[in-house]
């Protein structure tokens, strides 16, 4: 280590960084930002996509520089030595540079011989890494044929093959399923707590923030906050309560009302009731006339962020919608059947003999860990992939002899952003209209009902890959339903969403779902199942358990000192299916 390094590994005063976009408009990525992170702790960088973090990563890393601002870095101004720098800290991007038809060795030996690692010292790292991350058994494995979770922990394997001074992570769990999200902090917690290693990691995930030692929060540039995770958590001291459902009503419905209410920062649906964070202590909310009561609870680190982003967010009058055409049909007809289904890829079984039904204005949760075999059944629903055995009835449609039928009535929101960012607002909506059908007078009236579903005319001109947070969700989700369809599938829809617009989000999907569309969802956010009537969980292709979120979550472990979550319950099947099918 530089002798001369202070206690602070990473000290930021002032920085000031600014982008300049296409239309000529200078965008503040970081506007008067000041951090430390002293040696040997882990620091959290939080905040919604957008918000500065990997700007403020890259200043670290030396790959560009501040405009104003002082930031020294294990004892060197980057700005006058970046490369000093860049010897001795680690860093790994949100697209780490594997290469996918390598090996695990192989990646390994490369970024080895890339840090002029010496074949002695190797034999002393390459034990430790593998058992770190066990990957061992997985050494002659193609990087391209890991799952998404064993190839971030061969990313860090890879930046940590030279024994940096500090280690700079950029979102390393964006996309990994709950259980190797937890894997991948065990991990890191390690590095920390026995090794002694400096970690600034950025996430969007709030519960990762509060396994750290200093909290950051940010947003558009900005730091909002920081300090100790209780210190950011205490923000919302005495303000969090949980709202009982009234009887027959689901709590995503109870949720969206009290989202909209005057006084409510924050609400979510959790284990069958709401949790609301309200302005004040002593604030009073009503609902159709009544005072909503409810029981306090103890506060938690995603309480304080949302008391501090509502001061900052851009929040919607309402989350609600309205169809032009309410989806017709008998209530509790289904919607989608799956029957025996089946998908193969040469000798790999992907999907191996799954069954479920969703009923007509259902939301159905498809979950499960990264390779379960949920993209590929989520595709064959959609009528992108064939099935190689099995029933798939969709909108009344079979999709073996009806493909094209099925596709006029689904909408899909991927979890990528799949809209064309070099064109406008307009023209993504006029494009997808004419791809669905749409003519003349009913293109124009379906499109002004989408730009004023989700408040999209004041950017009409702009194009859509500038849209600030949320509104690349709402446009999105407007092109999905132009066409009005009965189905609905969201692959990772909220992905990279700030909490605001998730919220939002949820509330139109609700809305929709009581006007009798039928929702299909993927996701990694475990807590956003509780939105749904149904979960299945899928690993290795198979089913694993299927029910209510109260059935699933009934599985969960009894944690120590609080209720269990729906990720708990997650983990605790995956590793229950896995741990039979070894002894099998």
């Amino acid at each position: 280590m530089n002798p001369d390094a202070p206690a602070a590994l990473v000290a930021a005063r002032g920085l000031h960084k600014s982008f300049k976009r296409e239309t000529g408009e200078i965008v503040k990525a970081l506007d008067d930002v000041s951090f430390e992170a002293k040696a040997g702790t882990l620091t959290a960088l939080v905040g919604p996509d957008g918000a500065g973090k990997t700007t403020l990563l890259r200043l670290i890393a030396g790959l560009m520089s501040q405009e104003r601002g002082e930031l020294e870095v294990v004892g060197f101004k980057v700005a006058d030595d970046p490369q000093q720098v860049q010897d001795r800290i680690g860093y790994m991007p949100q697209k780490f540079g594997l290469y996918e038809d390598l090996s695990v060795q192989e990646n390994l030996d490369l970024y080895a011989d890339l840090h002029g690692i010496a074949p002695a010292q190797r034999k002393e790292i390459y034990p430790r890494l593998f058992e770190m991350t066990q990957l061992g058994r997985f050494r002659e494995r193609l990087a391209g044929k890991l799952s998404g979770g064993m190839k971030q922990k061969l990313g860090l394997a890879c930046t940590l093959v030279r024994a940096p001074e500090l280690l700079l992570l950029d979102e390393p769990t964006v996309g990994v399923d709950p259980l190797s999200r937890r894997e991948l902090w065990e991990i890191v917690l390690k590095l920390v707590r026995e090794d002694g290693l400096t970690v600034v990691v950025s996430t969007s995930y709030l519960d990762e923030a509060e396994l750290c030692d200093h909290a950051v929060v940010m947003h558009a540039g900005e730091v909002l906050a920081q300090g100790t995770p209780e210190e950011i958590t205490a923000e919302a001291k005495d303000r969090v309560f949980i709202v009982a459902t009234p009887e027959g009503m689901p709590a995503r419905s109870l949720q969206a009302k009290l989202f909209q209410q005057k006084g409510v920062i924050d609400a979510v649906p959790e284990a069958g009731q709401v949790r609301i964070v309200l302005e004040s202590a002593d604030e009073r909310v009503a609902l159709d006339g009544q005072e909503v009561s409810g029981r306090p609870a103890t506060p938690r680190f995603e309480d304080g962020f949302m008391v501090l982003f509502a001061d900052v967010a851009e929040r919607a009058e309402r989350s609600a919608m309205e169809l032009d055409r309410p989806v017709s049909g008998a209530g509790g007809e289904v919607a989608v059947e799956v029957d025996d289904l089946v998908r193969t890829f040469g000798d790999f079984t992907a999907v191996d003999h799954v069954s479920f039904k969703v009923r007509r204005g259902e939301i159905y949760g498809l979950l499960g860990p990264n390779g379960a075999g949920k993209s590929t059944t989520f595709r064959m629903l959609c009528g992108l992939l064939p099935a190689s055995q099995g029933r798939l009835r969709v909108a009344g449609a079979d999709l073996r002899t009806s493909r094209a039928e099925a596709r006029q009535k689904l909408g899909y929101v991927a979890q990528k952003f799949s809209l064309y960012g070099q064109l406008s607002v307009d023209e993504n909506l006029d494009f997808f209209a004419s791809a669905y059908g749409l003519r003349g007078r009913r293109k124009r009236q379906r499109i002004a009902w989408a730009k004023q579903q989700f408040e999209l005319d004041q950017f009409s001109r702009l194009p859509s890959i500038q849209l600030p947070g949320g509104f690349k969700q709402r446009l999105a989700m407007g092109a999905a339903l132009l066409h009005e369809p009965d189905i609905l599938f969201l692959d990772e829809a909220t992905s990279g969403a700030d909490p605001m617009a998730r919220r939002e989000f949820w509330g139109r999907i609700t809305s929709l779902s009581e006007q009798g569309v039928t929702v299909i969802v993927t996701t990694h956010f475990m807590e956003e199942a509780e939105y749904c009537d149904r979960i299945i969980i899928l690993d290795a292709g198979r089913n694993l358990a299927e029910g209510t979120p109260a059935e699933i979550r009934a599985r969960a472990k009894p944690q120590e000192g609080r209720e269990a979550t729906m990720e708990d319950a997650f983990i605790a099947i995956v590793e229950e299916a896995r741990e039979q099918r070894r002894a099998a």
